[in-house]
């Protein structure tokens, strides 16, 4: 097997974990908290709350991470988060109210950066005409964990309680860091030239307008995510008329979602090679968007995860084909630098989401929320299809322009 290969399938094992060891524990932090005491009322607020917490810090910490994973080195970085995680996931089992599972989110979004780091090194070895399949791939072995995790989670939840998945959590993503520690290595090294400071980075960001119209667009559609996932499991209650077993079945609808991206996520990164990412992001948006919406005219628990199913088909594309289009516009040496902004504005996204659908929780239904994230993606899908029609129309007036007036 090819080096780049055998690199990218070894950290495709690794984020395979790490999103297993995730979605073991986080999704199910809002049924944790009955066990935490807290009411029927504030659940809502709590779930957003505590989902919110851990990415508010990763937001601030994950451009820092990037920095300093092109400075020293970004297999380092790998292991640092790898570790890191372990300890915080283990250190859930044994919080006793909500205060301290919210100061545990806080110290957990100070800690991440595996996931951003293992996709730096995999696009700085991987080739320029392989790019888009290697990241959705990687895509594809998160929402690989994300079928083990939540299946396993919610076994482990009914067998033995929710402490147990936790403690099970921190032992997988210890796994997932040792197969880096004794196998991976980094390819090309980050270049010694010369390098910038955080704040140097967001104003150049800020100045290059396509990298800056990415990154609000994973922002967005993070927002529009995660505006349910604290909400997902309270749903499924809500739907089967009771929350008993509702962790067994939660797990359960995250591994098909899990499923669908594996599925899809290959096949779109082939997609957008053939015939453009951007064409890819705006079906992806636009068909995740009416997926979303239609679930506010579904009360069946069934109809309910046949739908989520196809929501994660369409989901899978979007933030492999955003990633691809944001190493087209970057250098290698730029390169975890570039995938820590990308971090924070999921982090960002995925930290204001939670407040708004609990938020919205407390006046609404669940069924206007889902109806709401789903207008939220389709908006994003006009607006990079408009986006698109205007390249083109001023292309097009570039080559009119050549044709009328050819250079002497």
């Amino acid at each position: 097997m090819e080096a780049w290969k055998r690199t990218m399938w070894i950290l495709w094992f690794g984020v395979l974990l790490c999103s297993a060891s995730y979605t073991m524990s986080v999704p199910f932090l809002p049924l944790f908290l009955y066990e935490l005491g807290v009411a029927d009322a504030a659940v809502n607020v709590w779930a957003g709350v505590v989902h919110s917490s851990a990415f508010l810090v990763g937001a601030i910490m994950a451009p820092l991470w990037g920095s300093v994973a092109d400075k020293y080195g970004r297999k380092k970085m790998v292991i640092r988060a790898g570790l890191s995680l372990a300890a915080i996931y283990a250190l859930i089992a044994f919080v006793r109210s909500p205060w301290e599972l919210v100061a545990v989110r806080l110290l957990h979004g100070f800690v991440g950066g595996f996931v951003p780091a293992s996709m730096a090194i995999v696009s700085s070895v991987a080739p320029k005409d392989k790019m888009g399949w290697s990241l959705g791939m990687m895509q594809a072995g998160t929402m690989s964990g994300a079928i083990i995790g939540p299946a396993l989670g919610g076994l482990l939840a009914e067998w033995f309680g929710m402490r147990m998945s936790f403690v099970a959590s921190g032992a997988l993503i210890l796994g997932a860091t040792l197969a880096v520690v004794f196998t991976v290595k980094e390819g090309r090294p980050a270049l010694a030239a010369k390098r910038s400071s955080v704040r140097d980075d967001l104003v150049s960001v800020f100045r290059h307008k396509t990298l800056l119209r990415l990154l609000l667009l994973l922002l967005a559609f993070q927002m529009a995510y995660n505006m349910i996932q604290p909400l997902l499991t309270l749903h499924i209650a809500d739907l089967q008329g009771s929350v008993e077993k509702a962790a067994l079945v939660s797990g359960f609808v995250f591994a098909l979602i899990g499923i669908a991206g594996i599925v899809a996520s290959p096949f779109w990164g082939r997609a957008g090679e053939r015939r453009g990412f951007p064409g890819v992001l705006i079906l992806c948006f636009a068909g995740a968007g009416f997926a979303l919406a239609t679930q506010y005219f579904i009360q069946d628990l069934w109809w309910f995860v046949a739908v989520q199913f196809g929501f994660g088909l369409f989901m899978a594309g979007i933030v492999p084909s955003v990633n691809t289009l944001m190493v087209k516009q970057t250098t290698d040496e730029f390169r975890g630098r570039t995938f820590g902004l990308t971090a924070s504005a999921n982090q960002t996204g995925a930290m204001i989401g939670p407040l708004v659908g609990g938020g919205l929780g407390a006046f609404l239904s669940f069924h206007w929320i889902f109806a709401a994230a789903g207008a939220v993606l389709a908006w994003l899908g006009f607006v990079v299809w408009r986006q698109e029609k205007a390249v083109s129309l001023a292309s097009a007036r570039k080559d009119e322009a050549r044709h009328h007036f050819p250079s002497v």
